[in-house]
This record gives structure tokens, C-alpha cells and sequence, in this order.
């Protein structure tokens, strides 16, 4: 066992990797694991396009190293579950370039599995930190809506 081995517990499914534990677990997901659909974006945490949930919390993979990951469940957009608002995305037609949509997507699953009823403002709270550079904010909002109302009447 190499000094570097580290176990990942990602999408459900425990990876092994050999590989340098202060390493930002989206260089690990992207080109150790092949996983593509987390997105490099500024590299500093600022754009969203890297999100990543980390036990169920949304969180930046460009700045979260593997250490941080160790014994933690870590889920990427490959693995979201999430069909009431992976259909309202759709309904919406929010993407247009589609590149931040991971990082959006992942960022609206964390906020509603956290507040299934949310505000205006706790949406705007919780996507803040995703940049869209083609403008769908309004279209996001409404998607996040839209999935709320579906869980609500799915729970009713």
C-alpha cells in the first residue's frame, strides 16, 4: 500500500486511488476516475462550475482536497438523484451553452434537499455562487419552483 492510497467514497461506490492526498478532489474525479461532468471553472471557488455534494452539502471539488474527502460521501452529477428537478431543468429549458449546469444543478438539489419549500431569496441565497454566463438565472429560478411545487404535491 502506497503512502498516497486513499479510499474515495464516491456515487456511492468506494474508489481506491493512489494519488496525492492535498490533490482537489475534481482533478481526481475528472482524470483518475473519468467522471467529466464536474466542470473546471475558475479554479478558485468563485463560478460554482465544480460543484460537488460532500455529505449531502453543496461544495467547490476545485478547492476541497482528497484528504478533506476521506470518510465522507461524496456525489458528483453522474450520481444525482434527483427527477423532480432533473425534469423541471428540462420543462424549463434551462440550459443554453449547458456548461455550468452541473455546478447549478448540484447547487439547487443541495438547497432543496435542505429547504423543499424555498423563497425567492433563499434561492438567489443558495445559487449565488453559480455563475451563468449565458444569463438563465431567470429560468433556473423557475426550474427550482417548479421542483418545489412537485415535491410538495409528491409528499401531499
Amino acid at each position: 500500500m502506497s503512502d498516497n492510497e486513499l479510499n474515495l467514497n464516491l456515487n456511492g461506490r468506494l474508489f481506491k486511488l493512489d494519488a496525492d492526498p492535498n490533490m482537489p478532489i475534481l482533478w481526481a474525479v475528472r482524470d483518475i476516475l473519468g467522471l467529466t461532468g464536474t466542470k473546471y471553472g475558475c479554479g478558485a471557488g468563485l463560478c460554482g462550475a465544480c460543484t460537488i455534494h460532500i455529505n449531502g452539502k453543496a461544495s467547490r471539488a476545485c478547492l476541497t482536497s482528497l484528504k478533506q474527502a476521506q470518510g465522507k460521501q461524496v456525489t458528483t452529477i453522474e450520481g444525482l438523484k434527483a427527477d423532480k428537478l432533473l425534469a423541471s431543468w428540462s420543462d424549463h429549458n434551462v440550459p443554453q451553452c449547458g456548461y455550468c449546469q452541473p455546478g447549478q444543478l448540484m447547487s439547487a438539489a443541495a438547497l432543496l434537499s435542505q429547504n423543499s419549500q424555498p423563497s425567492d431569496t433563499d434561492i438567489d441565497d443558495a445559487m449565488s455562487g453559480n455563475i451563468c454566463r449565458c444569463g438563465t438565472y431567470p429560468r433556473i429560478k423557475a426550474a427550482i419552483l417548479s421542483a418545489s411545487a412537485a415535491l410538495k404535491e409528491e409528499k401531499s
